[in-house]
């Protein structure tokens, strides 16, 4: 007869075996968005100073506002590096609210990027009208598709959280999104720097 403490073992074994390849294979994910998003970063270096005769950076980017922008999602990562220690210590209920906290600042970053996208295509500054604005467009609006995906998962992950509890493939779930967040975070850090900082000055 099978000693249910080894089977207990094993299975426990089996599953954080299929966590680390899971990670890996995460990891690879990862690799591909950092690609695409250096081809992003390039593409805008080449085109971003034709203006076609269009507005400049410093002609439409409000810093101040920016600024909030960029805080919302800095502060939705350092909340969900909470909730991921929380995970690790097995407190479900801080997990969820961590979760909540990053969720809607995230969305607070979401909102804010649409309605700068919407004050300026009410402006007539849209992707067509240079190769500046376009590759704009394209950029940021690829890191906000991104920032969406990603707030979707999230939400998925509160309920898994509620209804499951910290599993060992629940912790493993909310450590592949966490390592998604904080990727998007610094990719957003350099658009901020090279995008927007560059951009005015």
């Amino acid at each position: 007869m099978r000693d249910p403490a080894a089977a207990i073992q094993t299975g426990e074994h089996a599953g954080r075996e299929a966590a680390s390849n899971r990670a890996f294979g995460f990891w690879i994910y990862i690799m591909s968005d950092l690609v695409l998003f250096s081809v992003l970063f390039a593409t805008f270096a080449v085109v971003g100073g034709n203006y076609a005769g269009g507005p400049r950076g410093k002609d439409i980017f409000d810093l101040p506002y920016l600024f909030g922008e960029t805080m919302f999602l800095l502060v939705s990562s350092t909340v969900f590096g909470l909730a991921t220690l929380a995970a690790q210590a097995g407190r479900k209920r801080a997990v969820l609210w961590r979760l909540v906290i990053a969720f809607l600042l995230g969305l607070g970053f979401i909102a804010m990027e649409i309605g700068e996208f919407r004050g300026m295509i009410l402006a007539g500054y849209k992707p067509e009208r240079s190769a500046f604005l376009s590759a704009f467009f394209t950029l940021v609006g690829t890191h906000g598709v991104h920032v969406l995906l990603g707030l979707v998962w999230m939400a998925v992950m509160m309920g898994q959280v509620s209804v499951r509890g910290l599993t060992v493939p629940v912790r493993s779930r909310l450590a592949r999104l966490g390592m998604f967040w904080h990727f998007l975070d610094i990719v957003w850090i350099g658009i901020f720097s090279t995008v927007y900082l560059m951009g005015v000055a």
